[in-house]
């Protein structure tokens, strides 16, 4: 059920339930300017800071927009049925111990149950968030102090934690917030429909999402391609990768946090960028409000110090940031007006000779950014006013916005320390239409995301496979049987028998190949047990080796040994209690826990994101052809792969697992070795269910 949350947020009447928390509320809204209605309902007090007080609820003027709920957990469930018999807009549930509790103190999912129900259609927040911040219209439905500012657009930011969205509010790094929502325990609307109602407003120009679950991955999906569709990017930091992390997660808001590949890998599918700190996130959204997605990775960096110039080369080492060359008419037209000291190079480093000279400064400025780079990155950093004097500086601050209002292009100031640029400065770079980015570190990563945020738009992902996580017994089937179940699908095997005895052994390995690989049948773990052996040669070595393993095993597999491979995979897919399906693809055989190479996708998976991720394993030299080895035949290798996924798709609701290690890359095709396919036991699982 889709709910309207424009009355909620961007409400004209407000009443406020409780005692001190709702005292704290008509502070922030008095002191932010709200102009719209404020109703207080306390029996016990005759004004809150001036405003009346209403006994009950039965004495308020009409149905309030919004309402903020700070009394304890059960009266709130009391107040959110009369407000929504009435027709209120919406309400925040302040209030904690409900679901998030629930490991702690018995009773919290049973009366978020019935918070539920008691809201019908009527939209709430929570319950345990602080509520919400509009600062585009003056709306501060807030029990605490915030440290954000009026603006007429901005950014809108979604948290799961409402103190860390506190956190956000008190930045000093010039980002424009438009709305903060805390999201809490999601009781009634998830993170992703409260993200989607607020790309309606159109003076949000991004989204940021900090969460410690996905909830519902329907709703996530649905809110990225609205996303998507509206040009607006999304940014998320998404925690709950430890143990640690996941448990304090839990004890929180009852988040379902899954797996930290799959998640990444289902933000990289919707479109969403990922970053790990706040500090990222901050700048990430602070250059996509500025610029937006950048079209490509062509950057330039330009400072007066050779350190400066050096040190955003390091930092950027490993990023997908690409320093092009300046074309030869540029590179000439620069060393005519910078003189013959100055290397002229990208990263820029055009010394301290035309400091203080504003029009020459300018030009050259201008010449570095009319190229068609796709972000001009100017480094510097502003001395302290309380202990300098900063007005020496004011003439690369006026030269840099000069140049901006010149060529048009893209821009941004980068100050390598964060501190090292002040409010002032960075509201005066903003008002020019110059980004400004805190911390080198920081904002090397923002362009970064900037830049990958340009490729995301441009593709639009199918629909993900989701299936609902049901617990219960599994089986797994034989390797002999899992590698026939995928070779149904396309997937090459090797030729093989089964014997379950040394005699019958003799007599079905007749019709195969030597070399061959013995096997014991019935034991996880093969390799370390000793039941492996390969590059058997002839019938009398097999049957020495058969002899040797009849101790441990009572059952064989022989199979042609997979000669001429180039490298060895893994293939995994895994069912995550998200209720996607992550695929892994990395080094497989013994380098799988060795290098701990690997990449993550979700099925559906395409032709491309495969061969991408392939490419971008460490062993994808191996692929390619390494010092003078032939190159794997990469469409086999991807078709063995879109095999193995089209299994996994077509038996969904009952795959709980499925490994193939190793897929052994060849120079004309792709072999499965060995596989394992864990399946639920349908049956049995739905005799036991109620």
């Amino acid at each position: 059920m889709i709910r309207d949350l424009s009355r909620l947020l961007r409400p004209r009447s407000i009443a406020l339930f409780g005692g001190g928390w709702a005292v704290n509320v008509v502070a922030q809204l008095k002191k932010s300017g709200f102009d719209g209605d404020i109703w207080p309902v306390n029996p016990k007090r005759a004004d809150i800071l001036g405003v009346p007080c209403f006994a009950s609820i039965d004495e308020l003027p009409g149905a309030p927009d919004a309402s903020f709920i700070g009394v304890n957990r059960d009266a709130t469930i009391d107040v959110v049925e009369r407000l929504s018999a009435m027709g209120a807009g919406g309400a925040t549930c302040f209030a904690s111990g409900f679901l998030e509790s629930e490991s702690e103190t018995a009773g919290g999912a049973d009366l978020q149950a019935r918070l539920i129900e008691a809201a019908g259609d009527m939209p709430i927040l929570g319950p345990n968030c602080y509520g919400l911040l509009n600062y585009l219209d003056n709306v501060t439905l807030w029990p605490d102090q915030h440290g954000a500012i009026p603006v007429e657009r901005g950014v809108a930011i979604v948290a799961q934690s409402s103190n860390i969205a506190i956190n956000m509010t008190m930045q000093a790094r010039g980002l424009p917030i438009a709305y903060v929502v805390a999201a809490g325990n999601q009781a009634q609307i998830g993170a992703s429909a409260i993200a989607s109602a607020l790309l309606d407003d159109d003076r949000v120009t991004a989204i940021g999402l900090y969460l410690e679950g996905f909830g519902d991955i329907r709703a996530l999906e649905s809110f990225a391609a609205k996303a998507r569709a509206r040009g607006k990017p999304v940014v998320a930091i998404k925690i709950g990768r430890s143990d640690k992390a996941r448990a304090a997660t839990m004890t929180h808001t009852a988040s379902l946090a899954g797996n930290a590949a799959a998640g990444s890998a289902l933000l990289r599918r919707l479109g969403i960028i990922e970053v790990e700190t706040i500090a990222v996130f901050l700048e990430t959204l602070k250059l996509l409000h500025a610029i937006g997605p950048l079209p490509g990775a062509s950057v330039c960096s330009v400072s007066c110090s050779g350190g400066e110039a050096s040190l955003m080369a390091d930092l950027s080492g490993g990023t997908n940031l690409e320093f092009t060359e300046f074309a030869a008419s540029q590179r000439a037209a620069l060393k005519a007006e910078l003189g013959p000291i100055v290397t002229i190079a990208n990263p820029l480093d055009y010394h301290t000779f035309i400091w203080g000279d504003v029009p020459r400064m300018t030009r050259v400025f201008s010449m570095v950014a009319a190229e068609s780079f796709d972000l001009t990155v100017f480094i510097l950093d502003l001395p302290r006013a309380d202990r300098c004097d900063p007005s020496g500086y004011q003439c690369a601050v006026d030269a840099i916005i000069a140049a901006k209002d010149q060529t048009g292009a893209r821009i941004a100031v980068l100050a390598s320390l964060p501190e090292n640029m002040s409010d002032a400065f960075t509201r005066q770079f903003l008002a020019g239409g110059v980004a400004v980015l805190h911390g080198m570190s920081e904002g090397i990563a923002a362009i970064g995301a900037a830049i990958e945020a340009g490729r995301m738009l441009a593709v639009a992902p199918e629909p993900l496979i989701l299936v609902q996580d049901t617990a219960g017994r599994s089986s797994i089937l034989s390797e002999a049987a899992s590698k026939q179940a995928l070779s149904d699908y396309g997937v090459r095997i090797p030729l093989s028998v089964q014997a379950q005895s040394i005699d019958e052994l003799i007599e079905e390995t007749a019709a195969l190949s030597f070399p061959v690989v013995l096997k014991g049948v019935g034991l996880a773990h093969k390799s370390e047990a000793g039941l492996v052996v390969l590059n058997i040669l002839d019938e009398p070595s097999l049957i020495d080796e058969a002899r040797k393993m009849h101790i441990a095993t009572p059952e064989f597999l022989v199979e042609e040994m997979a000669v001429g491979g180039l490298a060895e995979l893994l293939v995994g897919i895994t069912r995550d209690p998200t209720g996607t399906f992550l695929l892994t693809l990395g080094a497989g055989g013994v380098l799988t826990e060795l290098l701990a190479d690997t990449a993550s996708l979700l099925l559906p998976a395409s032709r491309t994101d495969i061969q991408s991720a392939l490419k971008g394993l460490k062993i994808g030299r191996l692929l390619e052809g390494y010092r003078g080895k032939p190159a794997a035949d990469i469409g086999a290798l991807t078709d063995a792969v879109l095999a193995i996924c089209a299994y996994a798709q077509a038996h969904a609701e009952r795959l709980v697992e499925l490994e193939v290690n190793p897929l052994i890359a060849r120079a004309a095709d792709a072999i499965a070795v060995d596989a394992l396919i864990r399946l639920n036991d349908a049956e049995q699982n739905k005799e036991a269910s109620p």
